[in-house]
């Protein structure tokens, strides 16, 4: 598990400056607090549904 402080950062629970850290483990990634409990994971990124391609177009040019 790797861990990168993020210089500058405020803790959004304790207010404590320069104790946030990333914490990278593979895929996941997470922000902690070296001073505090507080942690927040990444959010996983939104995903949309197969759908078919003729949905997805969001116009057509018909030039006359």
């Amino acid at each position: 598990m790797k861990k990168r402080f993020i210089a500058g950062a405020v803790c959004p629970q304790c207010n404590s400056q320069d104790t946030i850290m990333v914490l990278i483990d593979g895929d996941n990634e997470k922000v902690a607090c070296a001073n505090c409990d507080y942690e927040q994971a990444k959010p996983e990124p939104e995903t949309h549904s197969s759908r078919p391609e003729e949905e997805q177009v969001i116009g057509i040019f018909k030039p006359e």
